[in-house]
């Protein structure tokens, strides 16, 4: 299980903000908290044998090195967020859960090469983030746990065939979808002309973007009839290319980050000391999670030998289940098929 911890700490931040927790020294905590719970709210969900966590560079981005543009809009961190990322890589790295910070580079990285060494070694992977830019690492033996509002259990596990009902591509095509899209959280402006709908209608219909721009080149009849001849003439334009080029260069993952992992060691695997989870959780002030932490990081309780299979049950489906039980019907119902998610 690889974990984005810039993500889900960025997340937690502003969701649990009105919190204001602070630590017993006055310290903000409230989104390591909010970290260290959906931490290990995956790895109860997820079953994982080993769990790694990356961390964006605070100091240096080769990618805005490269391209300035990249996020420039963004304003500069609060204290108090810049605080509790230095606080949750300390909590972590004192919990036994292994740590990675790649020079210059993203937590995104750390995902990629997570993904690509387990593939190398004929295992799984799950990669937890709130990151869409993720889904271009989905495929047979990488998904992604979406973290989305209602936390853990109610996010969706997006798997080659989720991601294609749910935006109309391939994972080996969501690259060229974001290109064209766009991502302005990031700063990059989408091809003039072309949304996420009319991205997946191209890429349903020739392939890939790459296929797209050769038709332009040669007439543009079929894109023409994908998506109209306004958007051909649109996607003619020298600029169209250019802007699609430059967003997949921004965009494309570095997969070759040395995490540090050394199995004969025990580096990131599970499971890790009790009496340091419990300590270190419940120093946090989560004692109901430092519970939940025991039996799935520190295997007090048996546990499968394997990866418990998750999510056998759509989200949307799932969530309806969980508003069942939250809300009962007043008169008996015909009951259902209990769903086997955790």
């Amino acid at each position: 299980m690889a974990v984005d911890g810039n993500s889900l700490l960025h997340r937690s931040f502003h969701a649990l903000a009105g919190t204001g927790a602070r630590s017993v020294t006055g310290e903000p905590v409230w989104a390591v908290r909010g970290l260290l719970t959906q931490v290990v709210a995956a790895a109860d969900r997820v079953g994982p044998t080993t769990v790694v966590v990356g961390f964006d560079d605070p100091d240096r981005s080769v990618r805005r090195e490269r391209w300035p543009q990249y996020k420039a809009q963004r304003l500069p961190k609060p204290a108090t967020l810049v605080a509790q990322l230095r606080r949750a890589t300390d909590q972590l790295r004192e919990l036994g859960v292994h740590v990675v910070i790649p020079g210059g580079l993203e937590a995104d990285d750390v995902l990629a090469s997570a993904a690509r060494l387990t593939a190398a070694h004929g295992g799984r992977t799950v990669l937890v983030t709130s990151d869409r830019d993720a889904f271009a690492l989905i495929d047979e033996r990488t998904s992604v746990l979406r973290v989305i509002n209602g936390g853990v259990d109610a996010s969706p596990l997006m798997t080659p065939d989720r991601l294609e009902l749910l935006l109309g591509v391939r994972p080996g095509q969501y690259r060229d979808f974001a290109a064209l899209r766009g991502d302005p959280s990031d700063n990059l402006p989408g091809v003039a002309g072309i949304g996420p709908k009319r991205a997946a209608r191209l890429l349903s219909g020739l392939g890939s973007a790459q296929a797209v721009f050769d038709d332009v080149a040669d007439g543009g009849r079929r894109v023409a009839e994908l998506v109209g001849a306004g958007v051909r003439r649109q996607l003619a334009e020298p600029e169209a290319r250019a802007r699609w080029e430059l967003n997949c260069a921004v965009m494309a993952f570095s997969d070759d980050v040395d995490l540090g992992l050394h199995p004969e060691r025990g580096t990131g695997r599970i499971p890790l000391s009790p009496d340091v989870v419990r300590r270190v959780l419940v120093g946090e002030g989560l004692p109901g999670t430092a519970r939940v932490a025991e039996r799935c990081l520190a295997g007090l309780e048996p546990r499968d030998p394997e990866p418990r299979h998750v999510d056998v049950l759509p989200w949307d489906v799932h969530a309806e289940w969980r508003s069942r039980q939250a809300f009962p019907p007043l008169k008996p119902a015909r009951p259902d098929p209990q769903p086997t998610l955790f």
